[in-house]
């Protein structure tokens, strides 16, 4: 099937769909040329991953070579910073490779004040001076759990979230990790590896199946994944939390994610980092 392209009802973002891409699609300044170009380079995005599908599904290994085409460069490049932390593919960042080369050749093509590509919720962002960018935090019923808030100053890339309820599957518990880094594919696999860490090995209110047996097709293999989480006490969550924050912290402290916000049943810890970018709601901070 090919590529799907479509006006959204407002009239000035685009829609973009083919397989698992689905993205929006926004500009300011020279838009048709934008717009043009977003639409020119989405056509070859999805052949052009699937050509080296095989790699892109591998684990990410010290002496692995570099793949081929663009996009599997950015998720190879963004996979391998988070390589020592545990087994890890390219896939990792597939979401946020492709928003931000989508975003590239639309501030190639095209002299933009603001941009931004949304790519099922991992978000490539191009802000010049004098402009922001607002977004919300939702959780799993919808709820709004915060704000972010960036300026050109900011230095944010990308935006994504990543849980256990999310459209991947997870190792760890969490119900949603935000993460703010340079790009969107930083930001993608920055979001499930700390999402990861949110866990409580051994804990009887987890279950966990085989990747393999709940998606066949998983990159992840036999590795378990969360496939469900019980009630946990206050001590328990904030354990878990307490667990991913660590790795977020690290990564932060590495540059490869600027500032995280993490989620657990009512219950969320933040990056020493986060204060600078987003504003919290509804939520017991520990």
């Amino acid at each position: 099937m090919a590529p799907s392209v479509k006006w959204l009802p407002d009239g000035k973002r685009l829609h973009l769909q083919h397989g698992p891409s689905d993205l929006i699609v926004y500009a300011e300044g020279a838009q048709d040329a934008a717009y043009e170009a977003a639409v020119a380079r989405f056509q070859t995005v999805i052949e052009e991953v699937t050509r080296e599908l095989s790699f892109l599904k591998s684990e990410v290994l010290p002496r692995s070579v570099s793949p081929r085409g663009k996009i599997a460069r950015r998720m190879f490049f963004a996979a391998v910073q988070f390589a020592e932390e545990g087994y890890i593919t390219p896939m990792i960042a597939v979401a946020g490779a492709i928003a931000d080369e989508i975003l590239e050749a639309m501030t190639t093509a095209a002299c933009l004040k603001r941009a931004y590509v949304n790519n099922g919720g991992d978000i490539a962002l191009y802000l010049t001076s004098g402009t922001s960018f607002e977004t919300l935090m939702a959780g799993v019923d919808d709820r709004a759990l915060g704000r972010v808030k960036l300026s050109e100053a900011s230095g944010i890339g990308g935006i994504a979230t990543s849980g256990r309820h999310g459209r991947s599957l997870s190792r760890g518990i969490a119900d949603s990790v935000t993460v703010l880094a340079p790009s969107a594919a930083l930001a993608d696999a920055g979001a499930t590896m700390v999402a990861n860490a949110v866990d409580l090995k051994g804990h009887p209110a987890i279950t966990r199946r085989a990747a393999n047996d709940v998606k066949d097709d998983s990159d992840l293999g036999a590795l378990p994944v969360v496939t469900g989480c019980g009630a946990l006490s206050v001590s328990e969550k904030t354990r878990a939390l307490q667990n991913g924050l660590a790795e977020a912290e690290k990564f932060c402290r590495n540059g490869w994610i600027n500032a995280a916000s993490l989620h657990l049943q009512n219950v969320a810890v933040s990056t020493e980092t986060a204060a600078k970018f987003l504003t919290h709601r509804d939520h017991a901070y520990v």
